[in-house]
């Protein structure tokens, strides 16, 4: 008996026991390999960022095609919708955000240049655009706000609110995103992934916009 206790000390002692490197541990009681070659979690391949980014996309052109069917819908129903008179600086804000996607493309055609200091001139006027953007908005609403037309005024004027609030909000994400590709270092993102995502982001609240636009305009 003694001397079976002794020699299972000495297997234990020798790794070849619980907790030993031979049962598959790290030498720590940890599971998996503890070689050199485990440091860390396998890199996320970059095209899966552009993937997520697209199907995110998709997601948020779904929320607002349900919102144009709603307003498609409401307006074909009922006596109380009031077509409301559109502020004249929402055509000067669709131009600057048309702009904004001209100096994004060519902010592209730099860094893909590696001209970093054109790159970032551009990439920086977008961005100014993009704020530019959001603060036409603002006095549209203001503008409206001073004639008397309010989010419960009537129907039509509800969807303008919606529409717009709902864009501009996305928009802000996408300057807060354009400000922390230009300025910040990215981690697991290289540069030109990032700037590819932000780009086809931007491109798509443009486009969206211009649509919008067009149903509140025509669709009064």
């Amino acid at each position: 008996m003694p001397t079976t206790v002794t020699h299972d000390v000495e297997l234990i002692d020798a790794g070849k026991g619980p907790g030993g490197s031979s049962s598959g541990g790290n030498g720590n009681g940890q599971p998996g390999g503890g070689g050199s070659g485990s440091s860390g979690p396998a890199a996320v391949p970059q095209r899966t960022y552009v993937t997520g980014m697209t199907v995110g996309l998709g997601g948020i052109l779904m929320f607002f095609m349900a919102l144009v069917s709603a307003f498609i819908v409401r307006k074909g129903v009922g006596n109380d919708w009031y077509a409301i008179e559109m502020p004249r600086v929402l055509w000067l804000n669709t131009l600057i955000l048309v702009a904004s996607s001209f100096t994004l493309a060519h902010a592209r055609k730099r860094f893909l240049a590696h001209e970093d200091a054109a790159f970032r001139h551009w990439w920086s006027v977008t961005t100014i655009l993009g704020v530019f953007f959001l603060a036409g908005q603002i006095i549209a609403w203001r503008q409206l706000a001073a004639a008397g037309v309010f989010l419960a005024t009537n129907p039509s004027s509800s969807f303008f609110y919606v529409f717009t609030a709902a864009h501009g909000l996305h928009l802000l994400g996408g300057v807060l995103g354009l400000m922390l590709v230009a300025f910040r270092p990215t981690r697991r993102l290289t540069r030109s992934t990032a700037t590819e995502i932000a780009a086809m982001y931007w491109h798509f609240m443009d486009g969206l916009w211009v649509f919008l636009f067009l149903v509140l305009l025509l669709g009064r």
